[in-house]
């Protein structure tokens, strides 16, 4: 008997006003509010029942058709309550590929994978329908939260042939979640894990974090921090990781937890981690079953090894490959995988930080086991504004290497900046690595396709928190939005995702998603501006990554501060990194290496990262470098004010409760770009000798007042 099953009824309307609802932001992209009185129209004789496996054999099938009843009750005022084996017209169909009549629309299912789907207005029994299959529950998921985006977006819903597939199989959320609930660079509150009362209490805000990620694509969690604790991977902490497990399932998406190379140690009374020593292979077997025997689907482990204190393998003189694959034959017979993080540097390392997990990993690649992935920041410092792509991207052919993203803004004004990420994770998903030629994209590196990798993915730096409205700010919720939509596809366009979040947060109003969308595609321009112009990086305040401090100088690891990156002296500013400097550009392909050698070649925007230059230095501008870092910092500051504007132009078409919080953090973003110009421009005046450039407005206050400035009970550390 086929899995598709008729749940139908006759559409009942809401009578009367629908409820005036208070938007505090928790709802996400998932506002679920009355549609214009034409469309809402238009689409009840589109939507007037739902069919699906009342069978209630698969879960994820089910939470479709509870999610499009939802929709549809929200959006429209229509209720399905009732169950029904026949179709009827307007019907909406749930199925998979085996159920005969999907089958017999020769559907183009074959090439979609598990979690592809395909939307198709069609006709059943002589009756217009429209149907949502794939080849599993998950996919027809995903297939109707695809539909539900439409009818909120107010976009039609007939003559309908939508196909759509993931090009990346793992797209996960890393939480840098603590077990006592502070979140690492999190801005948004505690975190959403309230360990103390799972596994028994499952707060509903779980099952709404597994809505919100499988509407956007995403399929995997990693539950703890990278600086792992070894309780993480103890019995009641397996137990409370498999009650979340049983939650997030139906809506596809796994957990993974962070694994702490000395466990064996701390938890098996072991004298030694050393991935060579079968009795260390041995424990992390045992442990691997321990875990599957909890979590049958568990994804598998991430691992920081070896970098900022964190044992690993090298403690032992092994390589990271040594310990990766160590790890992926325990978890390989469950179908397991090893995410290990490229993020490394050491104090004992005297070379230039942006060399050194090129160092480490290159020439470990095609070593790894065929279950490992290695995970690379976009850049070779630490999610900077802005950073040249990172070198290992088209360097480790014979690797799978899967790309890390920042959704939180650890370095880009925390919770209370508005800084869309879109344009940043474009910038790096389309930089060219010339691997292969021209065309060899970090995209394609990452989607398997230039290397021939079947193991592929990405994974963000998660801004969730306990905060009502997930993530510390309306604007925050628009990256972990981008970020579903380019980890399902890495050649999405930015200002695309941009508008299309903008009319499921407010609305399909177009003044309204011209203005946001133009505020969003500025913002991370502006920050850069503000901030670090010109290629400058690594210039924020030490320990907490909050506000400027070009001037720290004192601390014990060169790397952690400041004037280790921008090397500003009377002479000029930047870091050289040509065969003169640390000649990192020679980690990067020829043709790219030749680009950045050359300051003349290199994009303005990376100037100062590959170069020390004089201040004197000609811009394109026909300014001298001075004149333009000074320009940068004051632009910076204007398009914030810009922004402003724009957001107080539509006032009267925004909800006053996410208008009045978007309008203070906008108001604080702009007194905190000024600082930022002001104190740095203070600094590299002093450093210089020079006076500011013509026309530039004095800072606010004295250079000895900025560094004079502490934070001690900063957020998120």
């Amino acid at each position: 008997m086929g899995r598709l099953i008729a749940w139908c009824a006759s559409v009942l309307l809401l009578a009367g006003a629908m409820p005036a609802y208070a938007e505090d932001g928790y709802d996400l992209w998932l506002r679920y509010r009355p549609l214009p009185a034409g469309i809402q129209a238009r689409d009840r004789a589109q939507a007037a029942a739902l069919v699906y496996d009342v069978d209630r054999h698969d879960q994820s099938i089910i939470k479709a058709g509870e999610e499009i009843e939802r929709a549809l009750a929200g959006m429209l005022g229509a209720q399905v309550p009732n169950y029904s084996q026949s179709v009827v017209p307007g019907a909406i169909l749930l199925g998979t590929a085996d159920e005969p009549r999907i089958k017999a629309l020769n559907l183009p299912l074959g090439s979609l994978g598990s979690e592809g789907y395909v939307i198709r207005s069609a006709t059943i029994d002589g009756k217009a329908v429209t149907v949502i299959a794939a080849n599993s529950g998950v996919g027809v998921l995903y297939g109707s939260f695809a539909l539900i985006e439409r009818l909120q977006r107010g976009l039609p819903i007939d003559g309908l042939d939508i196909s759509a597939a993931p090009k990346l199989k793992l797209r996960l959320l890393d939480h840098w979640d603590n077990l006592d609930r502070t979140v690492e660079r999190g801005y948004a509150g505690q975190s959403i894990w309230d360990w103390w009362k799972l596994p028994d209490f499952k707060s509903p805000r779980y099952t709404d974090y597994a809505r919100a990620n499988a509407s956007i694509g995403i399929n995997g969690a990693v539950l703890n921090n990278v600086n792992a604790k070894a309780d993480s991977l103890t019995a009641p902490y397996i137990v409370k990781a498999a009650a979340l497990a049983d939650v997030f399932r139906p809506y596809g998406i796994k957990v993974y937890l962070s694994a702490r190379w000395s466990a064996p140690i701390e938890l098996g009374h072991l004298k030694t981690a050393d991935p060579l020593d079968p009795a260390v292979a041995t424990w992390w077997k045992a442990k691997a079953d321990e875990i599957y025997a909890a979590i049958p689907d568990f994804g598998g482990f991430l691992v920081k090894a070896n970098s900022e204190g964190q044992p690993g393998p090298q403690d032992y003189h092994r390589s990271h490959a040594d310990g990766a694959n160590m790890l992926a034959a325990a978890v390989k017979p469950h179908g397991g995988v090893i995410m290990w993080r490229a993020f490394v540097y050491a104090q004992e390392n005297p070379e230039d930080r942006a060399k050194q997990a090129y160092d480490d990993f290159k020439a470990l690649d095609g070593r790894f086991a065929d279950n490992v992935i290695v995970q690379v920041k976009n850049g070779a410092i630490d999610f900077q504004p802005r950073e040249p792509f990172h070198p290992l991207f088209g360097a480790m052919p014979g690797t799978p290497l899967m790309m890390e993203f920042q959704i939180t803004k650890e370095y880009l004004g925390m919770a209370t900046h508005l800084v869309y990420l879109g344009p940043l994770y474009e910038e790096a998903l389309q930089a060219d690595t010339w691997a292969h030629g021209k065309g060899s994209t970090v995209a394609k590196v990452i989607d398997g396709s230039l290397d021939h990798h079947a193991l592929t993915g990405m994974a963000g730096v998660a801004n969730i928190g306990s905060d009502r409205d997930w993530a510390g700010s309306t604007f925050n919720q628009a990256n972990w939005f981008v970020f579903g939509r380019m980890a399902w596809n890495p050649d999405a366009s930015a200002k695309t995702v941009a508008g299309e979040w903008s009319e499921l947060t407010f609305g399909p109003n177009p003044q309204v998603t011209s203005t946001v969308v133009d505020m969003m595609t500025t913002s991370r321009e502006a920050v850069v501006n503000y901030m670090e112009p010109l290629g400058l990086a690594h210039m924020m305040g030490t320990g907490h990554h909050y506000g400027p401090a070009p001037w720290v100088h004192e601390l014990a690891r060169p790397e952690w501060n400041p004037v280790y990156y921008h090397k500003a002296d009377a002479t000029g500013i930047g870091f050289d990194r040509t065969k003169t400097g640390s000649n990192a550009v020679a980690q990067y392909a020829p043709h790219v290496a030749a680009m950045f050698a050359d300051p003349k070649t290199t994009p303005e925007r990376n100037l100062l990262w590959f170069h020390h230059v004089g201040w004197d230095y000609p811009m394109a501008s026909g300014r001298t470098l001075w004149e333009e870092l000074a320009a940068h910092y004051t632009l910076g500051v204007s398009q914030v004010a810009d922004m402003h504007g724009k957001w107080r132009s539509i006032q009267p078409l925004i909800d006053p409760e996410r208008y009045a919080k978007t309008d203070i953090f906008l108001s604080i973003q702009q007194r905190e770009a000024q600082w930022w110009r002001d104190a740095c421009l203070a600094y590299f005046a002093s450093v210089s000798g020079r006076p500011l450039p013509a026309g530039e407005a004095p800072p606010a206050r004295s250079l000895a007042e900025y560094e004079a400035v502490t934070f001690p009970y900063e957020p998120g550390k």
